[in-house]
């Protein structure tokens, strides 16, 4: 256990002595969006989980693309918040002289609004708002060591302003000898904009996101433990706001445990038979922004399961973004193997 630990740290000491990227605003920001009912129910974000038969976790890290995904499809579905919805499809192919590829497209529907002038007068015409990611999935093996890539091409449409983007999501993955234990490094969101909403802007920021994780299946239980570092390109994510006696306002940096709090995502899955899993997640960050004052209720926790029926699997999720409501995100996957 102590080896697989200086593994693990192995992985992350190197990223936690980079140099940070100050934050800002960012463009693109629905890449960051958990489709996946699994992931989600784990707490948003997981990249260290090794299942060779989820479509799914290539999505969070490239490298997890494996042999056995071929001739997979992928379709997901988030019900958002209000009348915003988004989802993401995918279809692997395998090659064995070259590696493993796969396709897919995730997309964010705003919804339709009403257009109005600068004084608030209804013209009485809609637009519509939306955002696309094409993926373009490889991944390969050496050993125990899986590499893999993903280019995303963007397409971004408010109204009659549109962007184009470029971004490329770059993963490693390290499994034990009796794949027990599964750690990972990604850097996912490397790109900006080629064109931005209107002529001569300044091109924006995307949101960078550099992880950590480590997934350790139990020898003695059917339970798999699953921790992420997220943000690690950028390490103060909040500071404690708080009231003195005259009735200012005044920033107090957060403790050390309480930064490394908001890069970890934790989750765990309970697999009472090979067919059906029971899951749950916590993610800190998301609760310390979007807690009411200190009344938090489930806001940062997520459940789901997953259900195998021959070749076909569905997974569901809830999480709790606010007390205003939660989101449920659905996963389907279907095994067109005739050998499946």
């Amino acid at each position: 256990m102590l080896k697989k630990v200086y593994l693990f740290i192995l992985f992350v000491f190197p990223v936690l002595v980079a140099q940070a990227q100050i934050g800002g605003e960012y463009t693109y920001e629905f890449l960051e969006l958990t489709n996946s009912a699994r992931i989600g129910a784990l707490g948003g974000n997981q990249t260290a989980i090794d299942d060779s038969t989820d479509l799914n976790l290539p999505y969070n890290n490239p490298a997890l693309l494996h042999k056995s995904m071929e001739n997979r499809v992928l379709v997901n579905y988030v019900n958002y918040l209000a009348d915003v919805n988004y989802g993401y499809a995918s279809f692997a192919r395998s090659f064995d002289s070259i590696g493993n590829f796969a396709l897919g497209i995730h997309y964010i529907n705003y919804g339709s609004f009403d257009e109005a002038t600068e004084l608030g007068e209804l013209t009485g015409h809609t637009f519509k708002a939306a955002e696309y990611a094409f993926h373009i999935m490889y991944s390969n093996q050496y050993k125990r060591l899986r590499y893999g890539a993903t280019l995303k091409p963007i397409l971004s449409s408010f109204e009659s302003y549109q962007s184009l983007g470029l971004a490329a999501d770059l993963g490693i993955s390290f499994s034990s000898k009796g794949k027990f234990t599964n750690v990972a490094l990604v850097a996912r969101n490397i790109g900006g904009q080629l064109t931005t909403y209107y002529n001569n802007g300044e091109k924006e920021k995307i949101p960078l996101n550099v992880q950590a994780g480590i997934s350790q299946r139990l020898r003695h239980a059917p339970v798999i433990l699953s921790a992420n570092m997220q943000y690690l390109n950028k390490w103060d994510l909040g500071f404690t706001t708080q009231e003195n006696e005259s009735d200012d306002f005044y920033e107090q940096e957060e403790s050390l445990a309480k930064q490394i709090m908001r890069h970890m995502v934790l989750g765990v899955e309970v697999l009472p038979s090979q067919n059906f899993t029971i899951r749950a997640g916590y993610n800190y960050q998301r609760r310390q922004e979007l807690k009411f004052e200190d009344f938090g209720s489930m806001v940062g926790f997520s459940a789901g399961f997953g259900l195998k029926i021959k070749r076909f699997r569905l997974d569901y999720a809830i999480s709790q973004y606010h007390l205003a409501g939660s989101s449920n995100l659905f996963s389907l996957s279907i095994n067109l193997n005739n050998n499946f």
